[in-house]
């Protein structure tokens, strides 16, 4: 068994990830930016470190057998981040570093995707062992925008858009054999098991929340919505995903709902 960490740890992901390798029997360290009081757990540690500055990085680094990078940050910063948590993992000598990166980031020019391609070419020239693993958007994402556009009685729905959600446990399961693995470079893609439309996935979506809204399509310029338009965030060849977001839907609702307010 390994010493493993997690860098965001208290996310969707990494709290999936985190579960499945303490399930596996590793020793598993969770890194977040604010410490989580009540979150310790048997062979688990928390460290509270913020990659913005690194401040107790070294520590949380020193003596683990592989890293796994799910932190990032929309509004910025990952770039450097990952450039502060490789060179603590070069202090540490740290043979493995293991990255959640998103399909389609070579192919759609959205600000976001530049910024993870990015962060896979820094790893890529880091002299690292590394993993980066491609998936598509989660169920968990996909549910999250459409509860945001439901506020609205009218909800602009992006015209030629598809997506191909993917159920975050199997992503966390793939995740969770490469960190115990040997670095194996760019590995193949993990996207879902069904394509659909991005009005077919906001009008399943609002019938099993029991909304009704009026959806107008929307065709938005510029070239990264044409990208998607062209299919670049798909990677039909890997539907390799088994849940469906229907599967999804269904699980939350006997749980309580996805009108509910749990993201």
């Amino acid at each position: 068994m390994a010493t493993i960490l997690v860098t965001g740890g208290t996310g969707t992901l990494g709290r999936a990830l985190v579960d499945r390798l303490l399930g596996d029997g590793h020793d598993v360290r969770s890194l977040s930016r604010r410490p989580h009081t009540g979150t310790e757990r048997p062979g688990l540690r928390v460290h509270a470190v913020d990659l913005r500055d690194g401040t107790g990085l070294d520590e949380a680094v020193s003596g683990v057998d592989a890293v796994v990078h799910c932190a990032s940050s929309p509004t910025g910063g990952d770039t450097e981040a990952a450039g502060r948590l490789i060179e603590a993992m070069r202090a540490a000598r740290v043979p493995h570093l293991v990255y959640i990166s998103i399909v389609g980031v070579d192919r759609v020019p959205f600000g976001y995707y530049r910024t993870k391609l990015a962060v896979e070419r820094t790893i890529e020239d880091s002299g690292l062992g590394w993993t980066v693993l491609r998936a598509t958007q989660f169920h968990n994402l996909v549910l999250q925008v459409v509860k945001a556009g439901a506020r609205s009685p009218v909800f602009p729905v992006p015209a030629g858009v598809r997506v191909q959600p993917v159920e975050v446990g199997e992503v966390a399961d793939r995740l969770a054999e490469l960190a115990a693995g040997a670095p194996a470079g760019r590995v193949t893609d993990l996207g879902g098991p069904e394509i659909h439309s991005a009005r077919a996935l906001v009008e399943t979506t609002l019938r099993a929340g029991g909304r009704r809204r009026l959806l107008m399509p929307l065709r938005l310029p510029g070239p990264s919505f044409a990208a998607f338009r062209r299919g670049g965030n798909l990677t039909p060849e890997h539907a390799e995903g088994r849940r469906t977001y229907a599967e999804f839907l269904a699980e939350r609702a006997d749980g309580g709902g996805p009108g509910d307010g749990e993201r």
